[in-house]
């Protein structure tokens, strides 16, 4: 390792690193703007400046810029020298000639980056008295605010979201001093990352909008670790709370999953938690036909715990949306064999293959980490741009290893950012796209294949074919096209040396994802370190298949052979995952409903008793993403009203059904955990996921609220002159106060990012074992799954091939379209994703639009899945003959089994 000394004190740093990420990792406070650890070094602040000597001999010295300099072995530099303090107090005070000075009205006022480094600079005083640079902000949609009077021209923006993010909306507009870093005019930022500018900028230039509505100054945010709620990927999270009201979501560092950054349906899906269709009460149904209305607990657990008077009477619907506690609590009322998952027909089919095959191997699960420093990847069937924005931007940034062999020939790091980019120039490591329809990432790719899901899954038999027998020749009927792009994949999965296979649930296709799991045993059969990256819809949708359950089908067969008569939901809407008349047959076939759930739905409103559940930020509970992590969310703020767990009140209907308090020994998280490690051996693990709620640092609590809070008594005035005691938490290490442990607390337990000297999101650089790399103390969560020996069992890819898809006169094969915004049930009740939604549509190739003499916006009759439905066309080009496309979980296209056949023609 090579070894620098600073201000006359050697340190041991890590290779290929610059001066500034080196003493940032060893501690020392050096201010800077335009750097960033994901973005890399470009040298436009000019802020870091050390003074730098030839030797110890060297007394002069000279200013140079820590970014832009190399930290190898036997570097001296000075931080301290009071020349290159000067120079950056100049630095600073030429960077805010125009500068509002706006600090008491910014939004961002409290952990702005920008005056962390006006602080450690000493810069206080100010010269300039002339006339200052003003511009015109922008509307830039419902999620960023625009205030370009604050920028001082760091250009991490437009790195962001153009270089990285791959935004093509934005970008820097102007010369010299005159710089505006936006849109070529007002509109929506159109990529799904572009919340990110609140995190990047380090002024308020990009402000959060949804927090506007509802503001509050930082150190008044009440906060505790979370994770993502509204995708399977479980992005690390800390919401911020005040006043009982979910205020904002903000990124929380996880180096193997999120990194430092969110999609914007994570940042943004929050407001569901204040909205309208809440439930925050019991609700008993007075008599037949009439709404359910509000009753007291007492009266609701009586009502529905006379449902379940015979014991295993009873059917328990469980969901991907609710905690592991809650689905185990569920299943321990109604017992195992009554337990279904509640899934759509064919994620109840997928999601247990998706367990098979990460747990069987040999192909080891991949992280988004994996999947970012992959030199090879084939993505089979998923739209991952859809399904699991985080997995494309990973996408995004691999790096080919030809442009890293040739920038090492010239002595160029990784970090050197524009110099690097010059080397890469449109190089882009493999990237292989088989899917039925367009993807945003078709511009990354090296190669696109456009099929149906049978021809997307026998072009996969064909590659792992290729893989194993040298040649697609066992794959019948394949056009020449096709063997030759088999071939081609193949050669490229070969020369890699970290080839990684993505798929999952969006194709809706079992061939899909078999191939998927045949081409990775195929790589590893090679000797090569294949990884498996299996894309899951919802946040705990692996940890419920890892749980285990009965099938929707099931449920209405045991209920119309009357052997149950009341059907508990929790926390799903039937109608979401099956067609409206299956749905309703199986609460017909149900004598009585009961429904736990934190938002109004189709099912919860034909329910005779609902009782009001807490959202992820109302609970703590442990999910499972998809690749076999298991992390903790912890609770944010106190429910209001009867509001609890679903798991609480599930106990609770233990209890009051009669089955004594043996049956039901849980009285906090902990006891709930130990009994599911018990009883699900594949879950055990999920007991090292965070540290037990009886964790303590010297004695003390994990404090919520920092220790600049404010006005405690005077947020209850009006209930009490005096201040209340904080609710307790029994299921945590977290306290709702400012008094407790202000330290650094385990990773699963860190409720913020803040340092003395950095109130701003750079405060994670003091967190981390080095800037970028992970947190001190590991990784947050623990994987359940894997990873698998690579001698595990890989069976030789022998089994026939799918047969080949053959259209059908008059009718469309309908494969499920993912958008990014909209589809999500629960992101959709916010109303900036409302706005982002588009519209129901079904998407036809414009050839097959035009041979049903419409063109696009012109509606059609689609007759699916045994329902009419008038949607306008959307011209899609790129999708295969035959094949149509749907957007699943937009307004009236919930509960489609797709694919499916369906006839579309012009109305009349």
């Amino acid at each position: 390792m090579p070894t620098i000394h600073v201000d006359g004190k050697p340190y041991e740093v890590e290779e290929g690193r610059n001066l500034l990420h080196a003493c940032l990792s060893l501690g020392f406070d050096l201010p800077y703007f335009c750097w960033h650890p994901a973005l890399g070094s470009v040298g436009a602040c000019r802020q870091c400046a050390v003074k730098m000597f030839k030797d110890e001999k060297d007394t002069r010295g000279r200013i140079v810029m820590a970014c832009m300099t190399p930290a190898a072995d036997g570097t001296r530099i000075s931080i301290e020298d009071p020349e290159a303090k000067e120079f950056r107090a100049s630095v600073i005070e030429w960077l805010m000639i125009n500068h509002p000075h706006d600090c008491p009205v910014c939004d961002e006022g409290g952990e702005c980056h920008l005056q962390d480094m006006t602080v450690m600079t000493g810069h206080v005083h100010r010269e300039y008295r002339f006339r200052k640079r003003t511009y015109r902000n922008q509307h830039l949609g419902p999620f960023v605010n625009h205030e370009m009077n604050r920028c001082i021209q760091c250009y991490r923006c437009v790195r962001f979201y153009c270089d990285y993010a791959g935004g093509r909306d934005f970008g820097a507009f102007g010369i010299r001093d005159r710089v505006y870093f936006g849109r070529h005019r007002d509109g929506t930022l159109e990529n799904e990352f572009s919340g990110n500018l609140v995190e990047v900028c380090p002024t308020g230039v990009f402000t959060d909008k949804t927090l506007q509505k509802h503001y509050t100054r930082k150190w008044d945010l009440q906060t505790a670790p979370s994770v993502c709620a509204h995708c399977g990927v479980g992005c690390g999270t800390i919401p911020g709370e005040r006043y009982g009201a979910l205020r904002r979501i903000r990124n929380r560092y996880s180096r193997e999953v999120n990194g430092y950054f969110l999609c914007d349906r994570g940042r943004y899906g929050y407001e569901f938690v204040n909205g309208e269709r809440r439930i925050r009460q019991p609700l008993v149904r007075g008599g037949p036909g009439a709404p359910p209305g509000p009753a007291d607990r007492a009266e609701a657990l009586s009502r529905a715990a006379s449902f379940l008077g015979r014991k295993g009477w009873a059917i328990g619907i469980g969901s991907p949306r609710a905690s592991l506690e809650s689905n185990f609590a569920l299943r321990e009322l109604v017992g195992p064999d009554r337990f279904c998952m509640g899934l759509c027909r064919a994620e109840a089919s997928l999601l247990p293959r998706i367990a098979d095959l990460l747990r069987s191997g040999p192909a080891r699960p991949a992280s988004v980490l994996d999947v970012q420093e992959a030199d090879a990847v084939l993505v089979l069937g998923e739209d991952v741009a859809g399904t699991a924005p985080r997995i494309a931007l990973a996408l995004r940034q691999r790096v080919p290893a030809a442009a890293g062999r040739r920038a090492g020939e010239l002595h160029i790091a990784r970090w050197n950012d524009a110099a690097f980019r010059h080397v890469l120039q449109n190089a882009r490591a493999e990237l292989y796209l088989a899917t039925s329809a367009p993807s945003r990432l078709d511009g990354l790719a090296t190669a696109t294949f456009r099929g149906a899901p049978q021809e997307v899954a026998r072009l996969g038999w064909a590659i792992a074919f290729g893989l194993t027998r040298g040649g697609p020749t066992a794959v019948p009927g394949l056009s020449e096209e096709t063997r030759s792009l088999a071939d081609a994949i193949a050669e490229g999965l070969k020369r890699a040396t970290r080839p990684v296979i993505v798929s999952g649930t969006g194709s809706g296709s079992a061939e899909v994802l078999k191939s998927a799991g045949l081409v990775a045993q195929s790589l590893c059969r090679a000797g090569l370190p294949a990884r498996l990256c299996l894309v899951v819809p919802e946040w705990n949708s692996l940890g419920l298949a890892l749980l285990g359950g009965g099938r929707l089908r099931e449920a209405l067969a045991l209920l119309e052979q009357g052997a149950a008569d009341t059907l508990v939901v929790l926390e799903n809407d039937l109608f979401r995952r099956v067609g409206p008349a299956q749905a309703e047959a199986l609460l017909a076939a149900a004598r009585h409903l009961i429904v736990v759930d934190h938002v109004e739905t189709e099912t919860s409103r034909r329910a005779a008793v609902v009782l009001p559940a807490a959202t992820f930020a109302e609970a703590s509970g442990t999910v499972v993403n998809f690749e076999g992590r298991a992390q903790r969310h912890y609770q944010v703020l106190a429910p209001q009203g009867e509001v609890q767990a679903s798991w609480r009140w599930l106990r609770d209907l233990t209890t009051a059904e009669g089955s004594g308090p043996q049956a039901s020994p849980w009285q906090d998280l902990d006891d709930l955990d130990e009994a599911l490690a018990r009883s699900v051996p594949a879950l055990a693990g999920i007991l090292e996921a965070a540290p037990p709620a009886d964790w303590r640092a010297a004695g003390m609590k994990i404090a919520r609220q920092p220790h600049r809070y404010s006005g405690r008594t005077a947020m209850f005035a009006h209930l009490s002159v005096h201040e209340p005691m904080p609710p307790e938490d029994p299921d945590s290490p977290l306290r709702f106060s400012m008094e407790g442990f202000e330290g650094r607390p385990p990773p699963a337990l860190v409720p913020r990012f803040w340092a003395p000297g950095w109130n701003s999101v750079q405060a994670l650089n003091k967190f981390q074992s080095e800037v970028g790399g992970p947190l001190c103390g590991g990784e947050p969560g623990r994987r359940l799954i894997g990873p698998a020996p690579q001698e595990g069992r890989a069976a030789a890819p022998d089994e026939p091939a799918p047969a080949a898809f053959v259209a059908r006169e008059g009718r469309w094969l309908v494969v499920p379209l993912h958008e990014v915004f909209g589809s999500e049930e629960l992101s959709s009740l916010s109303p900036g994703i409302a706005e982002r939604s588009p519209r129901p549509y079904v998407a036809l190739s414009p050839g097959e639009a035009a041979g049903l003499g419409a063109a696009g916006g012109d509606e059609l009759e689609v007759e699916i899945d045994g329902r009419s439905l008038r949607l306008p066309v959307r011209e899609t080009p790129g999708l295969p003959q035959g094949v149509g496309g749907i957007p699943v979980g937009l307004q009236g296209l919930v509960g489609l089994d797709l694919p499916s056949w369906a006839k579309i023609r012009k109305p009349g």
